[in-house]
C-alpha cells in the first residue's frame, strides 16, 4: 500500500468553497478534462443533524502507462463512487471516494475535507486536507505491485495538483458571478424603492 496526502488553504470562505464544490468539474475548471461525467445518485438531509449527504458517480478517462493497460484489460474509462457530507453546524465538508472500475486490481480510497480556518489577520480561509490509500491487489511479484502503486500515486499526485489549480479557477469564477448577482439584486432593490 502507498499513501498520498496533501494539505493546502484556499483564500475563500468555507461557504464559498462548499458551494463551489458542486461546480468542481464544470466547464469553468479547465484542469480536469479527464472527468467526463458526474452523476448524482442520491441526496438527502438528515433531519436530526442537518447533514447533507450526497452520493455521486464520477466517470473519468484515464491515461495509464501502456505497460499497465494489459492489467486493465485495455480499458481506460473508470468510475469513482463518491459520498460527501456537509455539516452546516460544524462547517465541515467531507468527501469519501473509491474506485469501482479495476477494483479487483487496484484499490483507491480517498478522503478529503474542507474546514474554515482563521488567518493571523482574522480573515477566514478554508483548509483542505486530502488523504488516499492506494493498494495493488494483483497477484504476483511484490516488485510489480510496488511499480503499479508508485505509478498510481504519481498519477494521483498530478491529478490532485491539477484539481486544486482547477478548483481555484472555479472559486474565482463563482466569486465573480456571486458578486454580479449581489450587485443586480441591489440595483433591483434601489429601483423598486
Amino acid at each position: 500500500m502507498k499513501v498520498f496526502s496533501s494539505e493546502t488553504q484556499f483564500d475563500y470562505s468555507w461557504e464559498e468553497v462548499s458551494c463551489a464544490n458542486w461546480l468542481k468539474y464544470s466547464p469553468w475548471n479547465k484542469m480536469t478534462p479527464h472527468v467526463i461525467a458526474v452523476d448524482t445518485l442520491q441526496r438527502s438531509v438528515d433531519p436530526a443533524t442537518g447533514i447533507l449527504r450526497t452520493e455521486r458517480l464520477i466517470t473519468c478517462q484515464q491515461s495509464p502507462p501502456k505497460w499497465i493497460l494489459p492489467f486493465l484489460k485495455g480499458q481506460s474509462t473508470s468510475h469513482v463512487y463518491e459520498t460527501s457530507y456537509i455539516d452546516p453546524k460544524t462547517r465541515k465538508l467531507t468527501m469519501c471516494a473509491m474506485n469501482i472500475t479495476w477494483s479487483d486490481f487496484l484499490n483507491v480510497r480517498e478522503t478529503c475535507s474542507y474546514e474554515p480556518v482563521r488567518t493571523n489577520t482574522g480573515a477566514e480561509h478554508t483548509q483542505f486536507k486530502q488523504y488516499a490509500e492506494i493498494t495493488a491487489l494483483c497477484g504476483g511479484w511484490q516488485k510489480i505491485k510496488n511499480s503499479i502503486e508508485s505509478v498510481s500515486v504519481e498519477q494521483f499526485r498530478q491529478n490532485a495538483a491539477n484539481g486544486r489549480q482547477g478548483f481555484e479557477m472555479v472559486l474565482e469564477m463563482c466569486r465573480k458571478v456571486w458578486q454580479e448577482e449581489r450587485e443586480k439584486a441591489a440595483q433591483q432593490q434601489t429601483m423598486a424603492a
